[in-house]
């Protein structure tokens, strides 16, 4: 059985999010990739679609998800929900904020460019 501590967790820095990534098949999880993000305040990620749902319990502060003229927000204690194939961007307008994002291994990002799969997730 894996596990995997913050202090060896491998850490991205995107700019506008630092990454902690969790499970992962380099880290030893076959069927879900999970990371941890603390979101910058007012930096909104790229707008990317991915190939599988993913999902963000937020941790602490809010986060929100822009999508097609749309946006949900999600508290602390509460979830996001991000149905594949939608182009939506992320960003924590009231602050700094923090997420486990989930993934199902073999889950892709594509930004424009072609998909992925986000080096925190393999």
């Amino acid at each position: 059985m894996p596990v995997i501590s913050s202090q060896d967790a491998p850490v991205f820095d995107t700019g506008g999010a630092l990454i902690t990534g969790l499970a992962a098949p380099s880290r030893g999880s076959r069927d879900v990739a999970a990371w941890r993000v603390r979101f910058v305040a007012d930096h909104p990620s790229p707008t990317h679609s991915l190939s599988r749902e993913e999902v963000f319990v937020v941790l602490a502060g809010s986060v929100t998800a822009r999508f097609a003229g749309h946006q949900e927000t999600a508290a602390a204690g509460g979830a996001l929900v991000v149905p594949a194939g939608v182009e939506f961007s992320l960003v924590a307008e009231d602050g700094p904020a923090e997420a486990i994002c989930v993934l199902p291994v073999g889950g892709q990002a594509d930004i424009g460019e072609g998909a992925f799969t986000p080096p925190w997730a393999q």
